[in-house]
């Protein structure tokens, strides 16, 4: 069967028809994935035995976030998956007797393991894991604490929600809001340093921690990130008495030993730079730690080539494909020529490897990356979300049952609608709003699969289709496409990768990296222009919920300006939430927001799309208008004003 997704395509538009995908995912009644656990209370549970978790983190607390839990059955080899529910607990049953082998895992904690013998049929076992912190993650809950004044913490959670979806703009502000209200935080002073950091901004990153420091002494995850800094600015006598000072406080910061390593080997200490790079590679327990290099490079200078040569081919054998991978092989090249020629030639020089490179990989979530525009949120390829150390993405079922769920909509559904509320601002260079239109539409989504195999896509809006309905003549269309990319006739037109384990507004997400291949056709987005269309290629991110497969959130962007139409860029986001269904006893995923920032003709424009009042039709009946989860009230309606040029 094939899918021709460019079937939505329809009506002339005498400007452009600018298109961004999402789908729509419904949810596979009963959970897809089941548990086993350890013993407890005992207690009568139907005819198989149930483990029952409850997962701790600081303090012996219940953990403030979702966690994913894989359960091995060391009988049967077989492996499922399991998300935590509120109070991070979760219930494991239908289990058979055996050997049990629960991983707990988290974004910014250490996975967590315990073996569960399951004995007796009709039982209950009482399980508890305790997660330590990732002592290299860094800390979103710090300075969420309630010994901040109310205002301040408000501003500060809300910068913190910014950082996480990598909203800069919206954490800049957030920020400065909190440092007015609070300068002599140490917090504050230290997120202020992260998100300077991660603009490129290395001076204001350099002061904003360097106060966090001096305001809390004993801050080990503001001196690291310091000391990061100062090596990146080449600044390796600073950066090696920073990184001193938090490896001293926390001998356990496998990040800050290796960075250590790395100023000591700059400074030509090559046996210190040894010792802390060995100390790195043994408490992160990774063997592709970039601290592999640092450690080879200092063996090397040390005169002990074989081990060197030994520590880089480890490090390339887990990371073939990493930046500093060509380097290193340089290296080793370099190295086993001299084992075999005249010993004395030790003394040469050895061949660089770009520091950048190294400093760059060690460390994930503080990644220096490349200065963000101000108008326009960071591309795909400028951040990498946090992910949970050690956890290996189960690729293959990820996908799989990820493209059920669009599979399933597709065959179930037939029509559904919403009252949709279009927010339209043409900005500036920074950002700032030049001109504002508002226009809400009855809008109608058709789904259908023609007899030639082929699924089509159509949308309404209030009844038209040209573009004099939209502000500035640009008509929006194609939201209930982009998670098409993962359906099963689809996928293949991509190049998808798991990037691991991270979370969405609480929820434990598998993040899932996917790009236009270049030798497959593009039937996902397009813009059109009169009469002509313009194929676009897309990147961008995925995050699937780790329990229910659900789309959660998406993110794509412009692989490539589009110059012949003078688009330059164009950054989507698009949000899902669970929409119920009573009569026909279902719940979709659809789309509820969706944000467009694009770079077209000159213009700067951000898009605001909202959706309420959703009514489903299937193939054979209708159902009553029905509002979202927990948004009982319709939108006010809004005053319109006329397009802007």
């Amino acid at each position: 069967m094939f899918m021709n997704l460019r079937s939505w395509i329809a009506g002339a538009i005498s400007t452009a028809c600018v298109l961004w995908a999402t789908s729509i995912a419904a949810q596979i009644r009963g959970d897809p994935m089941s548990l086993p656990g350890q013993p407890g209370t005992p207690t009568t549970y139907g005819a198989k035995g149930l483990i029952l978790l409850t997962v701790l983190g600081r303090n012996h607390t219940r953990l403030d976030r979702q966690a994913l839990v894989k359960i091995f059955n060391q009988t049967t080899r077989n492996i499922q998956w399991q998300t935590t529910e509120s109070q991070s607990e979760a219930s494991i049953g239908d289990l058979s007797a055996g050997i049990y082998e629960l991983e707990v895992s988290a974004v910014g904690y250490v996975p967590g393991h315990k073996e569960v013998a399951v004995a007796n049929m009709a039982t209950t076992y009482r399980v508890e894991v305790e997660l330590a912190p990732d002592p290299d993650a860094v800390d979103w809950g710090v300075p969420a604490t309630a010994q901040l004044p109310p205002k301040a913490r408000k501003e500060t959670n809300r910068a913190l929600a910014a950082l996480k979806s990598g909203n800069m703009k919206e954490a800049e502000k957030r920020l400065n809001s909190a440092y007015r209200l609070l300068p002599g935080s140490a917090d504050v002073n230290f997120l202020m340093g992260y998100l300077f950091l991660e603009k490129g901004d290395l001076n204001q990153a350099t002061r904003y921690l360097g106060s966090a420091a001096s305001i809390d002494p004993r801050n080990v995850q503001a001196l690291t990130l310091l000391g990061r800094v100062q090596l990146k600015q080449q600044d390796y006598t600073r950066a090696r008495t920073t990184l001193e000072r938090a490896v001293a406080l926390n001998s356990g910061a496998s990040t800050a030993h290796g960075l250590l390593a790395e100023a000591y080997l700059k400074e030509r200490e090559y046996e210190k730079a040894r010792l802390h790079a060995q100390l790195s590679v043994d408490k992160s327990k990774d063997a592709d730690n970039t601290a592999q290099i640092v450690l080879g490079e200092a063996l090397a200078n040390l005169g002990r080539d074989e081990e060197a040569i030994q520590c880089l081919k480890t490090f390339l054998k887990y990371s073939p494909e990493s930046p500093p991978s060509r380097q290193v092989q340089d290296l080793i090249a370099f190295l086993e020529d001299r084992t075999t020629t005249d010993r004395t030639r030790q003394v040469q020089p050895l061949p660089g490897i770009d520091p950048h490179l190294v400093t760059s990989e060690s460390l994930d979530s503080d990644e220096l990356r490349i200065s963000i525009k101000t108008w326009q949120p960071p591309g795909i390829d400028d951040r990498r979300p946090s992910v949970a150390v050690g956890v290996r993405c189960p690729y293959e079922d990820v996908i799989h049952k990820a493209g059920f769920r669009v599979e399933e909509l597709v065959d179930n559904v037939a029509r559904f609608q919403a009252i949709e509320d279009l927010l339209h601002e043409d900005l500036d260079e920074l950002g700032h709003t030049v001109a504002k239109d508002t226009r809400r539409f009855d809008y109608v989504v058709e789904i259908s699969e023609q007899s030639s195999g082929e699924v089509a896509v159509k949308e309404y809006r209030s009844g038209h289709s040209g573009t004099a309905d939209f502000p500035d003549q640009i008509a929006t269309r194609g939201l209930p496409a982009l998670a098409l990319i993962f359906h099963p006739r689809m996928r293949d037109s991509f190049q998808m990768s798991c990037e691991g384990l991270g979370e969405w507004e609480g929820q434990s997400t598998w993040l899932v990296n996917f790009r236009q291949r270049q030798d497959k056709p593009n039937r996902i987005r397009a813009y059109k222009i009169n009469s002509s269309l313009y194929p676009v290629n897309l990147k961008g991110r995925a995050w699937i919920s780790a329990k229910t497969f659900e789309l959660v959130h998406l993110e794509s962007e412009l692989t490539s300006p589009v110059r012949e139409i003078q688009l330059l860029s164009e950054h989507a986001f698009v949000d899902y939430r669970p929409i119920l269904f009573p009569k026909k006893q279902v719940e979709l995923w659809l789309p509820k927001n969706a944000e467009l920032y694009f770079d077209f003709r000159r213009h700067r424009y951000h898009r605001r799309h909202s959706f309420d009042h959703f009514m489903l039709f299937s193939v054979d009946s209708e159902e009553r208008r029905i509002e979202p989860r927990a948004e009982p009230k319709p939108p006010a309606a809004r005053s319109h004003s006329s397009p802007n040029p």
